[in-house]
């Protein structure tokens, strides 16, 4: 098996070491990985969603919004079942003497105090914080990275996208923006995160609950002029990496076709990487974090392919550097927070990139 896929890989690594514009992913729970790349480096944003090919949008509408459009671009397939008989090695990396140190934890805990304070004078129901950790490494190679990924988050959408413009993005998401297929529509509402610790028969706190429920009641309300609603699943349980989320599925069909660009920015940034109200919190947001998010926690995905639009909220994600990595995380908040367990939360929620190292 090792030798069949070494091409589809050596592939990929030629690409990159030519510095094309590409994608290689796979979606959850399947076994075809994609390739899709650019034969010269021009950078296409995307205009009209009418358009085909695979997108990479930021959070804010500040950033670029990238496409490569099927018309300019090639496309391979490879099924890959398994993963264990591929050479994987392990990089030496190490943290930045600032990372994990006192002040960062400092810095976070005080970031969600003054977004608690935001929300008891009633500015907002949940604001998700984020931050950013460095990893510094000796050595870095792309491809064995990505095949780690591929074999460690099978439950997750796990790609690898390149532009020389933009840099180089590696992830594993477990969020689904939207599922469209002709017009039958399917999304999720994912939120509340616990370690995993060997089960999904866990109980959830009411902190975690109300976060998953403020997602699930936006997203309804927001949709429902243009979906007709035909079922929205009990709360469940699901693993993502080394963590657990509680998990809403809504289905339903869309109204009109040409509804699809106002559906998604309905939908995105979702409360489950913003908040609510939304205005609110993304200014507040915008304001606070000290950082900018760019890509993280923006969406990703195909976009009328194959008759059909799969796009992904942009989590569990880092930008990657000649020597270094940005690890990005957050968590929501809401009046129940504890300021100390969401620091805690973020740092299980960078484990799953850093467990690719």
């Amino acid at each position: 098996m090792q030798k069949e896929i070494v091409p589809f890989y050596n592939k990929i690594a030629e690409i990159y070491s030519n510095k094309l514009p590409f994608v290689v992913y796979r979606k959850p729970n399947e076994e075809l990985v994609s390739l899709i790349y650019q034969n010269e480096p021009t950078l296409y944003e995307l205009t009209n969603f009418n358009e085909a090919g695979f997108v990479f949008v930021p959070f804010h509408e500040s950033g670029k919004k990238v496409l490569f459009p099927l018309e300019n671009s090639n496309l391979i397939h490879w099924k890959i079942s398994q993963y264990d008989n591929l050479s994987i090695t392990e990089n030496q990396v190490k943290l930045k003497s600032e990372i994990n140190s006192d002040s960062a934890k400092k810095n976070h805990i005080e970031l969600v105090e003054k977004g608690l304070h935001f929300i008891q004078s009633n500015k907002a129901e949940k604001i998700v914080l984020s931050r950013e950790e460095v990893l510094e490494f000796s050595h870095f190679d792309m491809v064995n990275t990505c095949k780690k990924m591929l074999k460690n988050y099978p439950n997750a959408l796990v790609y690898c996208w390149f532009h020389p413009e933009i840099g180089l993005w590696m992830g594993a998401t477990p969020e689904r923006l939207i599922n469209l297929k002709q017009q039958a529509f399917k999304t999720m509402a994912l939120a509340g995160t616990q370690p995993f610790l060997g089960t999904t028969q866990v109980e959830w706190k009411e902190k975690e609950k109300q976060e998953q429920q403020f997602v699930t009641d936006y997203i309804v309300e927001k949709i429902k002029d243009k979906i007709d609603i035909q079922k929205i699943s009990e709360p469940y349980t699901v693993k993502a990496g080394n963590l657990l989320h509680l998990r809403t599925d809504i289905f339903g069909e869309l109204h009109n076709s040409d509804l699809l660009e106002d559906l998604i920015n309905t939908l995105h940034p979702t409360p489950a990487v913003c908040g609510l109200p939304k205005d609110n919190a993304l200014q507040f947001i915008l304001q606070n974090e000290n950082y900018k998010r760019t890509y993280y926690s923006g969406y990703l995905g195909e976009l009328n392919m194959k008759d059909a639009t799969q796009l992904f909220v942009n989590l569990r994600c880092m930008q990657l550097f000649k020597n270094e990595a940005k690890i990005f995380v957050g968590g929501g908040i809401t009046l129940n927070s504890i300021p100390e367990n969401e620091y805690e939360e973020t740092v299980s929620k960078s484990m799953v990139m850093k467990s690719v190292f």
